[in-house]
């Protein structure tokens, strides 16, 4: 397959610039300069930089000069500290990932959609020159698989808009079912040879995501180890009531996890990628902080296996809190060996 050379190894600065409040604190003290260099220092060729377009606009959709200002000094940092970047636009005016942040209506919408495409028309204008070390992602986690014709759609008019301004820029396209690796086989979108599928994934999301408060079905108090099996794992994802692509029918169900789990998971959307010789990237993985710290070591070391087996590049979810924070406290005693599953 295809390799997206400089795009490896990354990690997220989720809740930076994106799920937060938007306030000047926030920005100016989540992620600081120093992070930087503890991220190459972790042995990391790139970030993944989630951004809302609250940071870049303000509600009638003109742009925020100082907003600029900060992604400019951020793309500065990581070529100062050899780092590539990948800059996320994870939520923006009339949708988001996540329904309770109250975005809607952008997929039937043109006039959400026009300022979409102004919007990266923009940041093509103010950043389409470091496309030696930045990267474009168009839009986090398109959820509902309804939705599809209409994103292929509008992804292919705004690579075109972008490359008017910004032809060399790499651009990343991801599905629905928040960019689930199933969804990359409906990815349909011209490719001009700098074009990236990006898929997530969280799989067994049972595991993954145990106890998480923001899944309604799920008991905050669950809990379930790595070495659970299929069976397990299947009966918890209807106990939880948890939505999950988990392809546990691809084993028998007395299999637990595996290096071959994940490599199966992935194999339909690495076809695609080598059949339309297109890199593939997972923009986000990781285990919730509910799980304990070996257990998510465990994880790591499977899905760094597959990664390397089929050459995708990826980005762990995420640098600091978040619920996954690779650099929290509770991670100090086996983040040196988990760092080398990145």
């Amino acid at each position: 397959m295809r390799i997206w050379n400089g795009y490896q190894r990354g990690v997220n600065l989720g809740g930076w610039f994106s799920q937060c409040d938007h306030t000047q604190k926030r920005y100016d003290t989540f992620i600081r300069d120093e992070d930087f260099t503890v991220i190459k220092s972790w042995g990391a060729d790139h970030v993944r930089v989630p951004i809302d377009y609250e940071l870049l606009e303000d509600k009638s959709g003109a742009p925020i000069e100082k907003g600029y200002r900060r992604l400019r000094k951020t793309i500065d940092l990581c070529r100062r500290n050899g780092l590539n970047m990948v800059l996320d636009l994870h939520k923006t005016a009339g949708f988001s990932f996540d329904a309770n942040e109250g975005e809607a209506g952008f997929f039937d919408n043109e006039a959400y959609q026009e300022r979409f495409y102004q919007l990266w028309e923009r940041i093509a204008a103010y950043f389409g020159n470091d496309a030696d070390m930045l990267a474009f992602e168009l839009l986090n986690e398109v959820t509902e698989k309804e939705y599809r014709d209409t994103w292929n759609r509008i992804a292919t008019e705004c690579i075109r808009r972008i490359r008017a301004i910004a032809p060399d820029v790499w651009i990343l396209v991801g599905g629905y079912y928040h960019n689930s690796a199933v969804a990359v086989k409906d990815i349909d979108v011209p490719d001009d040879g700098r074009i990236v599928y990006n898929f997530h994934c969280y799989e067994p999301l049972i595991f993954t995501h145990q106890g998480a408060d923001w899944i309604p079905t799920m008991d905050p108090a669950f809990r379930i180890p790595v070495t659970a099996t299929f069976a397990e794992m299947a009966e918890a994802d209807v106990r939880m009531g948890t939505l999950s692509c988990a392809g546990y029918d691809r084993f028998p169900l007395d299999t637990v996890l595996s290096p071959a789990y994940f490599e199966a998971f992935m194999a339909e959307a690495v076809s695609v990628a080598e059949r339309k010789n297109v890199p593939l990237y997972c923009g986000e993985y990781g285990v919730i902080d509910r799980a304990k710290p070996e257990d998510a070591v465990a994880w790591f070391r499977m899905i760094h296996t597959a990664f390397e087996t089929y050459g995708i590049g990826r980005a762990a979810w995420s640098y600091r809190e978040m619920d996954f924070g690779l650099s929290d406290a509770r991670m100090d005693a086996v983040r040196e060996e988990l760092l080398r599953y990145l």
